[in-house]
């Protein structure tokens, strides 16, 4: 191997490098990226479903359209309770009854008082 070509390969080993490490620079910093959009869009998401008048609007809403099948329970923690719903209306019929009036009653609390009762201090029927 000349010495013309030598020098050619040791050029194109260093250009090859220098490429490879500005690649792993780069995916460094779109997998940074990457975390912090994650974040962000979890952070937006325990947001929206944590506030009160969000699960309030969700759980009344889903209380009054299909109140039986015990969803609203289950939006709010209840899964026992929502079971137990899912259980009398498929036993009893009233599972949808009771979830018409709860929705009203969800949907007529103010956010704070729905927070406090339903979320905060965790009041699982009426």
């Amino acid at each position: 191997m000349s010495d013309e070509e030598k020098s050619l390969g040791d050029d194109l080993k260093d250009k090859a490098n220098e490429a490879a490490k500005e690649v792993e620079e780069t995916a460094k910093e779109f997998a940074d990226e990457a975390k912090e959009a994650a974040k962000e869009i979890k952070e937006t998401w325990n947001e929206a479903t944590s506030s009160g008048e969000n699960k309030k609007m969700l759980a009344g809403i889903l209380a009054i359209v299909v109140g039986g099948l015990g969803i609203h329970k289950f939006i709010l923690g209840y899964n026992q309770e929502g079971i137990l719903q899912i259980l009398l209306s498929f036993l009893c019929g009233i599972g949808g009854i009771i979830g018409i009036i709860e929705g009203i009653i969800y949907l007529t609390k103010s956010d704070e008082e729905f927070y406090q009762t339903y979320q905060v201090g965790k009041k699982p029927w009426f």
